[in-house]
């Protein structure tokens, strides 16, 4: 089967997660992969934050993900714990209890064995924190100069007792949750490769979000539901909206973003609505539930900065729009790519 690519050679912005992986996805994986589905679960085309088979009377569902941060150690997290909080927030928002990981490490020679002990140790407490057990793995070393330090591929597998939760169930009139404050992991990671330095430090975000999924679950209708990830909140709110067939609208000052990554961001140039998170997730819930819903997720360790930023309609499907501060609407469209390289 021929594929129609315009580029020679694989680029940074293919694996980045926005438009142009997207297009990657679209004409290579998915027209090469025959076999998308297996035993009656969530497949492939779907392109969602993961799938599933179903094992009689359970729905298994399995993500998975490579991590390939730079720097290993941030503020507020290193490669292992973003690993196993990423596997954990991609079953969750699934509707899924995450069980269990299985993780593949490759490392360069050379690479330090203290290191090395940090990142499994921070992947066992993060583990810890998010109650699933670590079941499986792989290691394996790569010569020296044939990697950049240390990859990380985790699986995640979670068991589906309630409904799917799918980025194309969100219908309109629904309103959108935003469980905190955006790009605080982008930000965090690219400012301390610029060695900049604020008055307020920079942390990531980086999280198990599970127990903030559960209660919003819990308190009332999820209808679709997304972590934010690679493109960011941008990213994440075009997927909802193209594969439900709405239109997403947003108040941007509803948006919460922390001064200092705001001021970070504009020294950057860059837009946090774009950039990285790995502890936030974006809920489109029933209008009648969302209050209730806000409150469930505020309560909770990770959602404390929760907020209500706008709701679903039926005009302009597929498109997210953003009404500004001073009374104009722009189009929030998908990032290009992840302004920053290498983020998680």
């Amino acid at each position: 089967m021929k594929v129609e690519m315009s580029d020679e050679v694989v680029k940074l912005s293919h694996g980045a997660g926005g438009s142009t992986e997207d297009t990657l996805i679209h004409e290579l994986f998915l027209k090469l992969f025959e076999k998308r589905q297996a035993r009656d679960g969530i497949s492939l085309d779907a392109l969602d934050d993961g799938a599933s088979i179903r094992v009689g009377d359970y729905e298994v569902i399995l993500s998975t993900d490579g991590h390939t941060v730079d720097p290993i150690f941030f503020p507020g997290g290193d490669l292992g714990r973003l690993a196993v909080c990423g596997a954990v927030n991609d079953t969750a928002v699934m509707g899924a209890e995450p069980v269990a990981i299985l993780d593949s490490i490759i490392v360069e020679e050379g690479f330090l064995m203290d290191d090395l002990k940090r990142v499994v140790s921070s992947m066992n407490e993060a583990a810890k924190e998010a109650d699933v057990a670590i079941i499986a793995g792989d290691f394996k070393v790569m010569p020296k100069g044939s990697l950049d330090g240390m990859v990380i591929s985790t699986t995640g597998v979670g068991i589906l007792k309630g409904k799917r939760i799918l980025d194309s169930q969100a219908k309109p009139g629904d309103k959108v949750i935003i469980t905190g404050t955006i790009g605080d992991h982008g930000i965090a990671l690219m400012s301390k490769r610029e060695g900049l330095s604020f008055e307020t430090e920079l942390v990531s975000d980086v999280s198990p979000i599970h127990e903030t999924i559960r209660a919003a679950i819990d308190a009332g209708d999820v209808k679709a539901m997304k972590d934010c990830t690679r493109g960011g909140m941008a990213m994440a709110l075009n997927d909802i909206a193209e594969k439900s067939l709405v239109s997403i609208w947003l108040d941007s000052g509803s948006i919460p973003v922390k001064q200092s990554v705001q001021a970070a961001s504009d020294m950057l140039g860059l837009d946090p609505l774009e950039v990285t998170c790995e502890g936030k997730a974006v809920m489109v819930v029933s209008a009648s539930d969302a209050d209730a819903i806000l409150e469930a997720v505020k309560a909770t360790k990770y959602g404390k900065d929760a907020c209500i930023i706008g709701e679903a309609k039926e005009e302009r499907p597929g498109m997210v729009l953003l009404r500004t501060v001073v009374g104009g609407t722009r189009i929030l469209r998908k990032p290009l790519s992840e302004p920053i390289p290498r983020v998680c």
